[in-house]
């Protein structure tokens, strides 16, 4: 057992050299969930936060990103693994911190594949019923969604994407149309540049606008996480990472300046205050300067933006469990992929088996799908990403202050991963600190979701120590 440089194993493994950049690039959009993020996040993140200085604040989280990610394509290729964040960690900080990282990424993603389902449930019950009139719980579409995840998450992973890519073309497509009916109406006053000045990137609350950008490009890792199935990976991992960063961060800054323009910055807060549902928001704008014809596409867009994401993250988190099960964290059982389609098919169904579990408590408690099951667990997960994005600046700095005979100019990757890990951990200590705001809740329910965290670092040092103690007794034993 090597939790640093875990073993290939080519003849139960994944299946090798199958996707392409774009294919992974898909992989990374549909996690971010773009639509999702245009008609929900964006519009919340301009209420709660900074309102029409947010495209401004897209910018500046793309160049932390993309500063992160010159250690981070760097250290990939030193470590092929579908284990992601953690496998970088584990190799740079050791066998204990890669425990608490393989916990910490275990519960974020399951949090964010299941709060997901919760959203993907009620839009899809509203689609159908502005459509046709009839009313369906929300928890019917969401088991159903678990049902198809479950089966395309056990086979190949090249079905997976392309599915993916024919959603992701036509998500963007219909939200190109939208923007640019703004743009050639003028929006509601010209198409004004003060979203992109410092007075308006400073006014409100910068520091919940912060958050909210961040959260819309969750999901970026998957990159790493298909580097084993990936062709030519050394290539392919750095390319797809920088154009997915890029595609999805121009996508979001243009589409969020076109949302403030079509309502009109002065008029902006206002308007969403306004609406009982803030994320009504785009599809009204989307009626205004489109047609109602629109406003349908795009909410049927939404739905399966949602389903892609939910497809997205069902894979990075199988492919979490085949990692560590492969490398003894987990039970072996999940490390063993599937002899025909070389998925990690155990992972899947185990997957599909929590989130079915966790959601079945939330709907016997009849919880709130959106406030509660989508809030809070999404929230939550988000948190755990920024924690593990910390750690993976840490171990790159360390990993590369120690290893400077390589070929690659070292202080440009220190500098970056310095610099980009103290941005996350200021954004950390944010989410935490505003949790309560992002969530909706106060008090011993905002506390007891926090709890969650040093639970899973505490879990994952005690299963790591364990692992540790039981090698060492094996070798004394020889």
């Amino acid at each position: 057992m090597d939790f640093r440089n875990p073993t290939d194993n080519k003849i139960n493994g994944l299946r090798q050299g199958t996707l392409g950049v774009w294919f992974i690039i898909f992989f990374v959009v549909s996690a971010a969930g773009p639509l999702t993020v245009i008609a929900g996040g964006l519009p919340m993140g301009m209420m709660l936060g900074n309102g029409a200085g947010l495209p401004f604040m897209l910018i500046l989280v793309i160049i932390v990103l993309l500063l992160f990610s010159v250690g981070y394509t760097s250290m990939s290729r030193h470590v092929t693994n579908a284990g992601g964040f953690y496998a970088l960690i584990s190799r740079g900080l050791g066998f204990r911190m890669g425990g608490i990282a393989a916990s910490l990424a275990i519960l974020g993603y399951n949090a964010m594949q299941i709060g997901l389902y919760g959203l993907h449930g009620v839009a899809s019950a509203a689609l159908l019923r502005s459509l046709t009139g009839i009313s369906s719980p929300w928890w019917v579409w969401a088991y159903a969604s678990i049902i198809t995840i479950g089966f395309l998450g056990y086979r190949r992973v090249d079905l997976s994407a392309r599915l993916l890519m024919t959603l992701v073309a036509c998500e963007y497509l219909v939200v190109l149309i939208f923007d640019f009916l703004i743009v050639h109406a003028g929006g509601n006053s010209g198409l004004s540049m003060v979203p992109f000045t410092f007075s308006a990137l400073l006014g409100g609350a910068p520091a919940i606008a912060v958050l909210f950008c961040f959260a819309a490009f969750v999901g970026f890792e998957a990159t790493t996480i298909y580097s084993e199935e990936a062709k030519n990976p050394a290539k392919t991992i750095p390319i797809a990472t920088y154009v997915s960063i890029l595609l999805i961060g121009g996508f979001y800054t243009f589409s969020a300046w076109c949302l403030v323009v079509g309502a009109g910055y002065n008029n902006l807060a206002s308007t969403i205050i306004s609406l009982s549902d803030p994320t009504d928001f785009t599809f009204i704008l989307a009626n205004q300067y489109g047609s109602p014809w629109l406003s349908i596409a795009m909410r049927i867009m939404l739905v399966t933006s949602v389903y892609a994401a939910l497809l997205a993250f069902h894979n990075s988190i199988a492919r979490y469990f085949f990692s560590t099960g492969r490398e003894g964290f987990l039970p072996r059982k999940l490390g063993e992929a599937h002899l025909y389609y070389q998925s990690p098919h155990t992972g899947s169904l185990l997957q599909s088996l929590i989130a079915i579990t966790v959601l079945t408590c939330f709907v016997l408690c009849r919880a709130d799908p959106i406030n509660t099951v989508f809030s809070w667990l999404t929230n939550l997960a988000t948190l755990c990403i920024i924690c593990l994005m910390t750690l993976c600046s840490l171990s790159i700095t360390r990993f590369f202050y120690y290893n400077k005979n390589n070929g690659i100019n070292n202080s440009i990757i220190l500098f970056s991963s310095i610099l980009s890990g103290i941005v996350f951990l200021i954004i950390f200590i944010l989410s935490v600190d505003k949790f309560h705001v992002l969530t909706g809740q106060s008090g011993q329910i905002a506390w007891t979701l926090l709890s969650l965290l040093p639970l899973a670092v505490l879990a994952g040092l005690l299963r790591a120590n364990y692992l540790i103690s039981y090698s060492l007794n094996i070798d004394n034993t020889l």
